[in-house]
């Protein structure tokens, strides 16, 4: 099992994904298959690259269901159901193996994201408790009618780890009645030749709200059309998360000096 320091390390890179070396990241997809929920959804990137391969609403399991039991090793971080979401509900009949080998498998921390929030409390497994060591758990936030449906209840979850993915962030979003108790957010624009326009005063007001409330802000992702100073910039896909990186305005507030040591060794300052 991993210990409680390694971990907060492990949890603290994590969702600062730039600060990992993609051989480090791996993508664990068990099932495939989802259905739009949100306004979120109307340009999901699943679907563009896979507009053929699988009938929306369809969950299956996939040849890569039992991947961790013998395919990664110790260390690596695990992206978990990104194609889809872990808490839908065509999912509900085979969800529990995945949480055996979730629980087997401590040495790995796995990151689930989700916008079916009201469906968690439901689907954790017997012996959740106040959260397994080695688990991640964010809710999407895309726009203020989401953070105030949303919000309330992942407030109210007991996780050892939780964060606010405002991924697509689609307007200007108050989540600041939260960041007492969940102290991490990521925030980025939309992907895709449809991507709606994310406004850059947008994320600096959410940064602003982490300042003030000691959370920890990452600037994910421009998007694809990010608009500053009122220009709307359209940006290269894969100059997207390196746009973001050298805006230089991450915020990581670690209260443990050894773990923002760890990072700063890492040529990693946010």
């Amino acid at each position: 099992m991993i210990s409680n320091k390694i971990a907060e390390f492990i949890i603290r890179r994590a969702v600062a994904m730039h600060s990992i070396k993609q051989k480090d990241l791996v993508n664990w997809e068990p099932w495939v298959g989802c259905k739009p929920i949100s306004e979120a959804c109307n340009n999901c990137y699943y679907y563009v690259q896979h507009p053929s391969r699988f009938e929306k609403g369809s969950v299956q399991k996939t040849k890569d269901f039992d991947k961790p039991k013998s395919q990664i090793l110790p260390g690596k971080l695990v992206a978990t159901c990104f194609m889809t979401d872990f808490f839908i509900e065509e999912a509900d009949e085979f969800r529990h193996e995945i949480w055996q080998i979730i629980k087997e498998r401590d040495d790995l921390p796995f990151i689930i994201l989700t916008k079916r929030i009201e469906r968690v409390r439901q689907c954790l497994p017997g012996d959740w408790g106040d959260g397994y060591q080695n688990v991640i758990l964010g809710c999407t936030i895309e726009n203020q009618k989401r953070a105030n449906q949303r919000l309330p209840v992942f407030a109210e979850l007991s996780a050892k780890y939780k964060f606010i993915s405002c991924v697509p962030l689609l307007e200007k979003i108050d989540l600041s009645a939260y960041l007492d108790r969940i102290k991490f957010v990521a925030v980025g624009g939309e992907f895709g030749k449809n991507a709606r326009v994310c406004n850059y005063d947008w994320i600096l007001d959410i940064r602003d709200q982490c300042i003030q409330n000691k959370a920890t802000f990452w600037f994910k992702s421009s998007g694809s059309r990010l608009m500053q100073s009122n220009t709307i910039k359209n940006i290269h896909p894969l100059l997207q998360n390196s746009y973001a990186k050298k805006a230089n305005i991450n915020v990581l507030q670690i209260e443990n000096l050894d773990v923002r040591r760890a990072f700063e060794q890492g040529g990693v300052v946010l």
